[in-house]
């Protein structure tokens, strides 16, 4: 009979903020997201990021010796019509690593930022064909409360 592998227990999840040298993986995550990136692109987005507010901030979620898992991306929000709360901008898990715990333990982290940062509430929009994330959402406590359409204007 032959002897089973030893169960081998992965390293613990770290969840940290990128550095430069992430950048190509994220823009590899954006892709898988629908929005093709590249390092570049990534590049340019964070220094754009820096330069409008020091309420964003993103998270990227990786294990030792592996590619990063996930990124999340929040920015805090005010509005007139309502409190301000922090939205959710950008979330993404890497298709080998879903169904793993690391988009919980992203979300979970947000949400400990966005109390940080004086927020009550959490907002997130999610494509309707992401049958599985809208899953994810409401297993973690979110409700939909809303359906809208998106509509936008290229400025040339």
């Amino acid at each position: 009979m032959p002897s089973a592998e030893p169960d081998r227990k992965k390293s613990a999840l770290t969840i940290r903020t990128p550095e430069p040298a992430d950048y190509a993986r994220l823009a590899e995550l954006a892709g898988e997201l629908g929005y093709p990136s590249t390092a570049d692109d990534i590049a340019r987005r964070f220094a754009g990021l820096a330069r409008i507010s020091p309420q964003h901030a993103v998270f990227v979620a990786q294990r030792a010796g592996e590619p990063i898992a996930g990124w999340i991306c929040v920015a805090v929000q005010g509005t007139i019509e309502s409190e301000p709360h922090v939205e959710i901008t950008g979330f993404v898990v890497g298709s080998e690593f879903r169904s793993q715990r690391v988009g919980e333990r992203l979300l979970a982290h947000a949400e400990g930022w966005a109390r940080e940062h004086g927020a009550n509430t959490v907002r997130l929009r999610s494509n309707v064909i992401r049958d599985r994330a809208h899953a994810f959402y409401l297993r973690e406590g979110y409700e939909h409360y809303k359906s809208q359409k998106a509509f936008r204007k290229q400025l040339r």
